[in-house]
């Protein structure tokens, strides 16, 4: 019996040690997920595809467009340029900013903010539709929805909450005040409370903007944003409710710089994969030296809790999160 030659086994066991530890090695995202300057992620799950759905980061003229971006597994991201833009909304000029997205009766709808408005200007939060995640999307209203400044809220950052019950709210405002307010069915205009109000604050302490919602357990967590967007101070912070409208009692910060990989690390949204406990927290820095204030990239992080609920700090990486395909 003639046996193989020891080298060449000794080759050959190698070879096949190398391809199954390839093989078992994971793939991570990397950080910053994608190409180019982008803030203000608001991050969703439509069928089997995340989706991301930034603010294209540049001076507020300069900001006349969005694009978005899908993904089958958050490592391999698609890019789709330009869903929607200025030339779509007439009443809006420059200063898109940082998309609300939602899907109703089988439509896509994307949520924004136009034109830095002020007192007694046109501007504040528009609503538009489309037939597909990746748009075009045509403005609703030829106005825009929310365009007063209620409350000293500025009517900017609009997150999308869909309730238990089905009902749909928007938490929104900047210039430190935060309100929540109801929709309608066809997300056409704003409905009443119980009381009669059309607005309702629920500022937290310390919020400066970028009001996110989650459920966990039967419990409201409530995130928002702190400090300057153009500072190392920006952050992540949240309370814990029993119900969606607070009050929501600071419990501290989740997200912040880390002086050895990023800074301004903030104005984040969440990804949770229904049916498990894998959330994930996508949100914006400012790459380390970076001067220009604008100059923004969108990453990923994993969001774990502790055994009694609350969210443990993030830690965040160049490394990102492992892929994971949602079919």
């Amino acid at each position: 019996m003639k046996f193989p030659n020891p080298a060449f086994v000794l080759v050959f066991i190698s070879l096949v040690y190398s391809c199954t530890e390839q093989k078992e090695k994971p793939v991570y995202s990397g950080n910053p997920l994608f190409d180019g300057w982008y803030a203000d992620p608001e991050a969703i799950i439509y069928g089997d595809t995340y989706w991301i759905y930034p603010t294209y980061s540049d001076s507020f003229r300069k900001q006349v467009f969005m694009d978005c971006f899908s993904s089958p597994d958050l490592v391999h991201w698609t890019k789709h340029e330009r869903i929607i833009d200025t030339a779509e909304v007439a009443w809006a000029d420059s200063a898109l900013w940082a998309p609300g997205v939602i899907e109703n009766k089988g439509r896509y709808y994307l949520f924004f903010a136009a034109n830095d408005v002020h007192e007694g200007e046109v501007g504040g939060i528009g609503v538009a539709v489309a037939d597909q995640p990746q748009g075009p999307f045509k403005d609703v209203l030829g106005k825009p929805l929310i365009n007063e400044i209620v409350n000293g809220a500025q009517p900017i950052d609009q997150y999308l909450f869909r309730d238990k019950d089905g009902q749909v709210l928007i938490y929104y405002g900047g210039w430190g005040k935060c309100n929540v307010v109801k929709l309608n069915e066809d997300f056409t205009e704003l409905v009443p409370f119980e009381d009669g109000s059309i607005y309702r604050e629920v500022t937290p302490e310390s919020y400066v903007e970028g009001p996110f919602m989650f459920i966990r357990d039967d419990k409201y967590y409530f995130m928002w944003s702190e400090g300057g967007w153009t500072g190392p101070d920006y952050k992540v912070a949240y309370a814990i409710s029993d119900n969606p409208y607070g009050p929501f009692d600071r419990i501290g910060v989740v997200l912040e710089q880390d002086p050895e990989v990023a800074t301004g690390a903030g104005h984040h949204s969440v990804l949770h994969e229904s049916g498990s406990d894998n959330y994930y927290m996508v949100y914006h820095r400012r790459p380390l030296g970076e001067t220009d204030g604008n100059h923004r990239v969108t990453c990923i992080e994993y969001m774990e809790f502790d055994e009694d609920g609350k969210i443990k700090p993030v830690k965040i990486t160049f490394k990102g999160v492992k892929r994971n395909p949602l079919n």
